[in-house]
């Protein structure tokens, strides 16, 4: 269903910000709202004295903020495909698809056209484009920009380690296997996270935040075959009616996975979601300080007590606006 649009432009800092309600499919949430949140709150404390200072100022509204480009897929065409990248989508005929597909955005878009990737996802690219708008943000002391895209560039690495973000069968639905999107990445970190240990270490400059992509991407996809192989093997001892629950979700009762098959699930998997969560942790951190380091290490104490301008609230107050009248987006159907 295609609904005509009413296009917003909101200017922030001379730039415009284009928005329009769109055509209806449920997105996918890597990691649910709880755990985007979790990974960029927890990502500020790996950070040096010199950062965590201003990072520790700002953290709640780094934390909330973590989930802005999913909200953004109910408004924003273009945006679903940043999140993820299908890149056994590039393996054809037995090629492994990490050697077939240049890194650099040029020689991908020169070998495969434009279109295609963006049809198969662009996650690592985006990382790469979020990145330059963090330095040249810290480079300016753009308190609003850097505010708001560190908080995104910690969407985008989250979902680069998340294992079902770098396949075709996404959601297992080329499996018989439909709704373990959610299930790995929003329904088992919702019940087990508070018990996962994020002491990761501090944070550690990266001269190729490119390679870090995509070197997030490959050990996530790696892991496909276990995520999906391991719950097949489960369901088939479970019965209906223990691997299934209804809880009240709100507005009425809502199927999903018992609490012992996802303990049962997770404890199969051996602790793969906590190492995921945590590498996104670091790796964010890592991300965050090299790009403060690129940008000339800035004495952030200058701009610490700084609030977030009148002109951002309102676009964030625009975007949670349409977000909340309609949550259907371009996207994919995860849930």
């Amino acid at each position: 269903m295609i609904r005509k649009a009413l296009l917003l432009t909101i200017v922030l800092g001379g730039a415009a910000l284009l928005i329009w309600p769109t055509h209806v499919v449920e997105p996918a949430r890597a990691w649910g709202f709880y755990g985007h949140k979790r990974i960029n709150r927890m990502a500020c404390f790996t950070l040096p004295p010199e950062m965590f200072g201003f990072y520790k100022r700002h953290i709640d509204f780094i934390t909330d903020h973590a989930v802005d480009p999913d909200k953004r897929r109910y408004a924003v065409d273009g945006e679903a495909q940043r999140h993820y990248i299908d890149i056994d989508h590039y393996a054809k005929g037995g090629v492994d698809p990490f050697e077939a597909m240049p890194r650099k955005w040029s020689d991908a878009v020169a070998k495969y056209t434009e279109d295609t990737l963006q049809a198969y996802g662009i996650v690592p690219w985006q990382i790469e484009v979020m990145f330059g708008r963090l330095v040249s943000a810290f480079q300016r002391g753009d308190v609003d920009r850097i505010l708001r895209n560190s908080a995104e560039i910690g969407h985008y690495v989250g979902d680069a380690h998340v294992p079902l973000h770098t396949t075709e069968n996404y959601n297992g639905q080329l499996t018989d296997q439909h709704g373990i999107h959610a299930f790995w990445e929003s329904r088992i970190p919702e019940l087990s996270a508070e018990n996962y240990d994020h002491l990761v270490g501090r944070a550690t400059y990266v001269d190729r935040v490119l390679d870090v992509a995509w070197e997030a991407v490959h050990a996530s996809h790696l892991l496909v075959d276990s995520v999906l192989g391991i719950e097949k093997r489960l369901s088939a001892s479970y019965p209906e009616d223990r691997k299934y629950v209804f809880e009240d979700r709100g507005r009425g009762a809502m199927r999903t996975y018992s609490r012992d098959f996802t303990k049962a699930y997770e404890d199969a998997m051996l602790g793969m979601v906590e190492e995921r969560m945590n590498a996104s942790i670091l790796t964010l951190g890592n991300v965050w300080y090299s790009a403060w380091v690129a940008a000339g290490q800035p004495d952030l104490s200058r701009f610490e007590q700084k609030e977030v301008s009148d002109s951002l609230k309102a676009v964030l107050k625009v975007e949670q606006e349409l977000f909340e009248q309609s949550r259907k987006g371009f996207g994919r159907e995860h849930e």
